[in-house]
């Protein structure tokens, strides 16, 4: 029952992110002047207010509602840890994720819509949740991957430019290349500005399911991408990318990875079902799918490698021509 009632809890937070309520609530405030602030209604808002207290987001002493320091630390616009824009792209999944009986009866999802087609704000949203999940995988990524003879990075579907910022920050003769749609680039620019790497770190329009990538590049890198496609165009993707790489360069693949049965890793089962809902073929794929898709590209001395968390990577390298051309 608890699991099954959990939508409870995670409702109530994200109504309080979308309303911005912990903003509202500042250093201290009555439910009445928090409904005020947020022109809601004040019986709701203090019988929500009551919710986030039992939740532990918010304290309540003599009518008066504080923030908690979770809630100040990583709700607030104050704070440096603000991650409220990041998480109202998990408010827009709630309602992707409420059509997957639908879903599930149809095999395909009931919204369609690309970030491209998105609206300003959700694809704010989205961008800074990616940025959010860079912060975190960075770290990991970043000491798995040999960068030592890498000068020329693509970063395909960049986002933020996260990746390409923190590969760029660990090797100081790397340039990196991030390709994105036209309404992606703008926000990647910001996040370029403000790390500082505007001069290594440079952003081209295109689109990554259609668009030859060029040539002649060491590092072809390719984050929570995958997931989004179906197996064939998956397989395209993994062409380009080969014939974008300059001889002994290499792809690495960062994303869910399942085991053969695919019921595990927990999180990457459960998540792929979040594709199901969002994307129109997408789903998360077995570290023997990646292989053969892989192979079929041309690459070579394949391999998955673990990381901590809920992601891996699988990398493959562009060995000799004549051989890849054998193996396909």
């Amino acid at each position: 029952m608890n699991r099954i009632r959990a939508f409870q809890e995670s409702r109530a937070l994200l109504t309080a992110v979308e309303l911005d309520l912990f903003g509202a609530v500042g250093k201290g405030a009555t439910a009445v002047e928090a409904a005020s602030r947020l022109q809601t209604d004040e019986r709701a808002t203090e019988m929500l207010m009551n919710a986030l207290v039992a939740l532990e987001m918010l304290q309540k002493k003599d009518g008066v509602f504080r923030n908690t320091e979770l809630a100040e630390q990583y709700f607030t616009e104050s704070s440096p840890d603000n991650m409220r824009l990041a998480m109202m792209h998990t408010a827009y999944l709630w309602d992707r994720w409420s059509t997957l009986t639908e879903s599930v009866r149809t095999g395909a999802s009931q919204v369609r819509a690309s970030v491209g087609e998105c609206d300003r704000i959700w694809t704010e949203a989205f961008i800074a949740a990616m940025d959010r999940n860079v912060a975190e995988r960075a770290p990991f990524v970043i000491n798995a991957v040999d960068t030592s003879r890498v000068r020329r990075m693509l970063d395909v579907g960049g986002g933020s430019a996260g990746y390409s910022i923190a590969f760029a920050k660990a090797s100081p003769e790397l340039y990196s290349e991030v390709l994105d749609l036209p309404t992606v680039l703008p926000l990647a620019q910001q996040y370029i500005e403000r790390a500082g790497f505007t001069e290594r770190v440079k952003t081209r329009a295109g689109d990554l399911q259609r668009d030859e990538f060029g040539r002649d590049y060491d590092l072809v890198f390719v984050s929570a991408i995958c997931h989004m496609l179906g197996p064939t165009e998956n397989q395209d993707l993994f062409r380009r990318c080969f014939a974008a790489l300059a001889l002994g360069g290499q792809i690495v693949i960062q994303d869910f990875i399942l085991k053969s049965d695919k019921t595990a890793p927990r999180q990457a089962a459960l998540f792929a079902l979040n594709w199901l809902v969002v994307t129109e073929n997408g789903g998360n794929y077995s570290e023997d799918e990646y292989s053969v898709w892989l192979g079929k590209a041309g690459f070579q001395d394949i391999r998955h490698v673990l990381l901590p968390g809920s992601t891996g990577l699988m990398v493959g390298v562009k060995g000799d021509v004549k051989r890849s051309a054998a193996m396909t």
